[in-house]
């Protein structure tokens, strides 16, 4: 029978004398380790096999008994992890992802942010960073309107959308829940922080309705509050890009024959290849970090 074995395990099954053509048909195993040369030598018998995963299906993975290594113990992923875990996995066979590297000075929002820290207190909002975030993004997708798009399946048409709805991912008990703030293009910074507080809140408390999932544009994905210098997101389609934020970092930038630490904020951009080129994707990026160095040209349009 046909069989898989690696070619370490190939030459250690050489030097103990151990024929893995008849060590496969008698074991009825379809991948060979070496533990099986020395379950054989033992005279064990080899548990049961699995047959082996199949090219292009991303259901099936290679199956291995744990507990032959040593105590294991086992815990069932939740329905939602388990439907994350098909989209994702879907989506990075199936897209040509790219990722675009780059950083954002937030001197200016985090200056203009304390100036409004009484009115935020007043108003009962917390008016954090991301909301800005979300308001650049916005700004972005009207200036691109390639990246505010979705590639239908048989990759032959693009939609180009004229609504502008922003993703949150939000790291919840139950996995991975992307609540949408709506219309984000014609909302001011105070009604966007509170459309992120409350969905955010909502979906801590698994009090999210499926509406309120779906239709996003693009989707934004912080770890600022964890940490990290940089990581690649998996786009969610039907979009076409998704951006990652982690932790600021102060960052010595050359001004006035001296260096000045500055707050910079990482930016990772991931794009589906197929409909978005690094050009374009160096262009995006370039502009909302112009936009969040001058939050001013967020409030005018």
């Amino acid at each position: 029978m046909s069989y898989i074995a690696a070619p370490s395990v190939r030459a250690y099954a050489g030097r103990k004398g151990v024929d893995l053509d008849a060590l496969a048909a008698a074991s009825g195993r379809e991948t060979l380790a070496r533990e099986d040369v020395d379950r054989h030598l033992s005279g064990e018998t080899a548990p049961a096999s699995h047959p082996a995963p199949q090219a292009g299906d991303g259901r099936r993975y290679w199956d291995v008994d744990h507990a032959v290594h040593g105590p294991v113990t086992e815990e069932s992923l939740s329905r939602m992890a388990r439907v994350a875990a098909d989209n994702l996995a879907a989506a990075n066979a199936h897209i040509p992802q790219v990722t675009h590297h780059d950083r954002a000075d937030i001197r200016r929002v985090e200056a203009f942010r304390a100036s409004l820290r009484q009115e935020a207190g007043e108003r009962g909002i917390k008016l954090t960073t991301l909301a800005f975030h979300v308001k650049a993004l916005a700004a972005c997708l009207k200036a691109f309107p390639r990246f505010n798009a979705s590639l239908s399946p048989d990759g032959e048409t693009l939609h180009l959308k004229s609504y502008v709805h922003i993703g949150i991912a939000v790291d919840t008990p139950a996995g991975l829940m992307v609540p949408v703030v709506r219309d984000a293009d014609t909302k001011g910074l105070w009604r966007i922080a509170s459309d992120i507080a409350d969905l955010a809140g909502r979906a801590q408390a698994r009090k999210i309705r499926p509406e309120e999932m779906g239709g996003a544009s693009m989707s934004i994905s912080n770890l600022g509050g964890i940490g990290g210098t940089g990581f690649t997101p998996i786009v969610n389609p039907p979009e076409v890009a998704i951006l990652g934020l982690t932790r600021t970092e102060q960052v010595p930038v050359w001004e006035n024959d001296a260096f000045v630490p500055v707050p910079m904020v990482p930016l990772d951009l991931s794009y589906d290849h197929r409909v978005i080129n690094g050009a374009d994707a160096a262009r995006f990026l370039g502009h909302y970090a112009r936009l969040l160095a001058d939050p001013r040209r967020l409030l005018i349009g």
